[in-house]
């Protein structure tokens, strides 16, 4: 029997709707109550429209996932993918870090957004220390529940999502109703103000970003019950019940706030969109439905980050100290997970965290579909014209992020650099070097 089948086929701990729960966990958390205003900002008046978009280019990306996990089930998940396709060399190591990373940047800008929106029940609040301090302490509990253990997960994630997916759709349709302005929101579509073409598709990175919480699905693949059928589903319902709440949510603020308005709040744009369409109660609850929202997102992402990062390290891609510490390597992992996220937590801010954490995970996106089309698509049974589509739509969609950031923030376009090179260079010498030692 493959190992990798092995692997799936113990300890399956996770049902469907865990699965599902976990995915929607990372995507409708962060995604939703901190990439709005970023979106709003470069896509101007049609942002509702960019989370449609990008769902429909996360249907396509996600594709390849479906057919990998269906063929090779894996608590790996993305990292036995690239293995799959590329061999243990340098580009699997390379974009499996580059996911690793993306992901853990994905937790700093839970963590973040936990804190921004907390803040707004203080306003003399000191936010520059305030927003680290609240978004560690968010990422320390995070820790402790995944110490607990996968059905401690499973539960916390579950129970939150649930709480949250409703809160997040009343939120909603209570702005649209008390703002007695769905055809105000329709005719903003309609008629959008300031917008354009590059700024539409520069957007659209952001917004997938927001849906890359279906590679949590992926990563913990050997975890869930019947891989072969529940991830694929689970990935489809997360992402089928995330555009639509983002799509009512966007037409939410869309009805509640000018474009500037939204712009000016982008960190915090559901908690400003709240204000005068449900004045200080809307304020506190929306507060508290971005806490909910953010907790479970951050409990979900760390789980599955860690367990693909220990994958990787068991295959000797990446180096590994024990720092002193005892117990499985799992739980290493994850104390360097948590680690490197709250460091970013305290030195970046929510901007640049979506930022670079986009630019990662799109060009190692289009790493997986490459290798799929090149070596697996036969294996995989995967149609060429869905990869090849793939491929094109994340190109250009990164390629007009990356035009813009450069004429408007070059800083994250040379972080984002300097963080491939030093990746691919530290990749490069680990590697000989391991290779050297077993000969």
């Amino acid at each position: 029997m493959d190992q990798h089948k092995m692997q799936a086929g113990s300890g399956n701990s996770l049902s469907l709707l865990g699965a599902v729960a976990m995915g929607l966990g990372v995507m409708i958390g962060a995604g939703i109550f901190a990439l709005t205003g970023q979106v709003a900002e470069l896509s101007g008046g049609l942002f509702p429209y960019v989370f449609v978009v990008a769902a429909i280019i996360t249907g396509f990306s996600a594709y390849s996932y479906v057919q990998m996990s269906r063929a090779y089930p894996s608590a790996g998940g993305i990292a036995m993918f690239l293995e799959k396709a590329y061999g243990r060399g340098l580009i699997t190591a390379v974009c499996a870090v580059l996911m690793a990373l993306s992901m853990v940047i994905n937790e700093s800008l839970v963590a973040r957004t936990f804190a921004t929106y907390t803040l707004q029940l203080f306003g003399e609040a000191d936010r520059a220390l305030w927003t680290p301090v609240l978004g560690v302490g968010l990422i320390v509990i995070a820790f402790f529940v995944n110490v607990a253990g996968n059905k401690t997960v499973s539960l916390f994630s579950l129970t939150l999502s649930t709480a949250k997916i409703i809160g997040i759709s009343l939120f909603a349709l209570v702005s649209l109703w008390v703002a007695n302005s769905l055809g105000n929101a329709a005719e903003k579509l309609t008629a959008p103000q300031n917008y354009s073409t590059i700024g539409f598709l520069a957007a659209l990175a952001p917004a997938i970003l927001a849906y890359k919480g279906f590679t949590t699905i992926t990563n913990s693949g050997g975890e869930i019950v019947d891989p072969h059928r529940n991830v694929a589903r689970a990935i489809i319902i997360s992402i089928a019940i995330s555009v639509v709440i983002y799509f009512l949510v966007t037409l939410g603020v869309s009805a509640n706030l000018t474009l500037p308005q939204i712009v000016a709040a982008r960190d915090f744009a559901l908690a400003e969109a709240a204000r005068p369409a449900l004045g200080d109660t809307g304020l506190l609850l929306t507060v508290i439905l971005a806490m909910i929202a953010t907790a479970s997102g951050l409990v979900a992402s760390i789980f599955a980050v860690s367990r693909m990062l220990t994958m990787v390290t068991e295959m000797k891609l990446i180096p590994h100290s024990h720092f002193g510490m005892g117990g499985p390597l799992r739980f290493h992992l994850l104390v360097y997970t948590v680690v490197i996220a709250a460091a970013l937590t305290i030195f970046l801010d929510l901007s640049r965290i979506a930022s670079l954490g986009a630019i990662l995970y799109l060009i190692m996106d289009i790493a997986v579909h490459w290798g799929v089309l090149r070596h697996l698509r036969d294996e995989v049974s995967a149609k060429a014209w869905v990869l090849i589509s793939a491929i094109v739509l994340d190109v250009l969609v990164l390629g007009a992020f990356l035009w813009v950031k450069a004429t408007t923030d070059i800083v994250i376009v040379a972080l984002a650099a300097i963080t491939l090179l030093v990746v691919v260079a530290g990749e490069h010498w680990f590697l000989r070097t391991t290779q050297t030692m077993r000969k």
